[in-house]
């Protein structure tokens, strides 16, 4: 079997409410959702989820080769970007490859990939998290309502701009999760997407810690600042959660020398080698995994393999605009199915028809970092009244980048 191109769509996951976190709000609920496929000489297609950053170059290294030597074919896309460095989006496009190639072979072995990883509960224990922070008091909790309904019994909020809101949000949350759970109390965790410094940390949390116990505080400062991760850890008593933005295994290395980060994160977007090898190292430190993002698909698969799972991130039910998957909710846990590879199907033509968008980004969503993060003296105002930002997504239908033997030329995306 050899691999003999790729192409590349984007959809959209329609959210139906606002949704993002201290940096800001995509007001519309709808974010990007960039695909690609991987095509082989036996009609097997693989999907990854991820990037196209700087794709053309990266498949150089993976063109021609048999898609069932995954791990090393990994490692020629890592040497692939030797000089540059692989970090950022462009690991995102290697992970979106990886991805796409675990698919195409445990296809290729008529096995879902969690069989062929070594799995053998299909069941993967998951938290609710809403990228609610726009959200007011009565849409939280409905949000959270429909969580619960699926047996979801522990959320993550998003917050971190005003401790009194994030107390009073978290309460909200904790009586919709123990009414639904009989009076059994609920597992809570605050994610604050690297919004503090040190000392804002430690007194965020430990006020927050007076009236509620946490579970974990997500990326309470930069994520690298493994000194400070570890300041914040002995201040508080919930653990210190973090890792989703590192982009490579060298990245952790630092973390886990200064005894930085109790709960090991990695982001379905870096793809499943990533995760599996992230998670041999954290377990050779007796620390659990907890896999990050809103199609974890992939990850899902690999957690069930690993001994040191913990649980995984359920944002959205509902899968993005034109893809299927192969597994539903019940009971607080994504059950994985039968079909071979991922179990993802990619519906081009419904894609195709998903209404243009004429909109422009603006320099303030949620993903770019605000200019006063982590020098805030005083509470921000709340995000459900006044969002920080509107950030509509790129256009489904835009060209799609090919990549063919047959010498003929690309068609380049703007």
């Amino acid at each position: 079997m050899r691999i003999t191109g790729y192409r590349t769509l984007t959809t959209v996951q329609e959210w139906g409410r606002p949704v993002g976190d201290a940096n800001g709000v995509f007001a519309d609920g709808v974010t990007a959702v960039p695909i690609v496929l991987v095509d082989t000489d036996e009609g097997i297609t693989g999907v990854g989820l991820g990037p196209h950053t700087d794709l053309e170059r990266i498949f150089a290294a993976i063109d021609g080769e048999d898609p069932r030597a995954v791990t090393t074919l990994y490692d020629r896309m890592l040497r692939q970007t030797f000089k540059a460095g692989h970090a950022g989006s462009v690991f995102g496009t290697i992970g979106a490859l990886d991805t796409a190639l675990w698919d195409i072979k445990a296809q290729a072995a008529g096995q879902p990939l969690w069989r062929l990883l070594g799995g053998r509960d299909r069941r993967v224990p998951a938290y609710a998290s809403g990228l609610d922070i726009g959200l007011d008091d009565d849409a939280l909790a409905a949000a959270y309502t429909v969580y619960a309904r699926h047996g979801l019994r522990a959320a993550k909020l998003k917050g971190g701009l005003d401790i009194e809101r994030d107390r009073h949000r978290l309460h909200v949350v904790r009586e919709v999760l123990t009414e639904a759970g009989r009076g059994q109390r609920p597992g809570l965790m605050l994610d604050v997407n690297e919004a503090w410094t040190r000392k804002q940390a430690v007194r965020h949390v430990a006020e927050l810690e007076r009236t509620l116990d946490l579970v974990w505080i997500e990326e309470p400062v930069r994520r690298w600042d493994a000194e400070g991760l570890a300041v914040v850890g002995r201040g508080i008593r919930a653990s210190v959660a973090t890792g989703e933005n590192l982009t490579g295994l060298e990245q952790y290395r630092p973390l886990i020398a200064a005894a930085a980060v109790d709960v090991v994160q990695m982001a379905a977007v870096w793809g499943v080698t990533h995760f599996l090898r992230v998670s041999a190292l954290a377990h050779a430190y007796d620390l659990p995994v907890s896999p990050i993002g809103n199609h974890p698909v992939g990850l899902l698969h690999a957690a069930t393999s690993v001994p040191n799972h913990m649980v995984s991130e359920l944002q959205d039910l509902h899968p993005p605009v034109g893809i299927t998957r192969d597994l539903h909710v019940e009971d607080g846990a994504f059950v994985l199915g039968d079909s071979p590879g991922l179990g993802v199907t990619v519906c081009e033509e419904e894609i195709g028809r998903y209404p243009r968008r004429s909109d422009v980004p603006t320099p303030d969503g949620p993903n770019v970092r605000p200019e006063r993060a982590g020098r805030r003296l005083l509470a921000v105002a709340d995000p459900a009244a006044t969002p920080a930002g509107r950030y509509v997504t790129p256009l489904p239908g835009t060209p799609t980048h090919h990549h063919h033997h047959d010498g003929l030329p690309s068609a380049v995306p703007h």
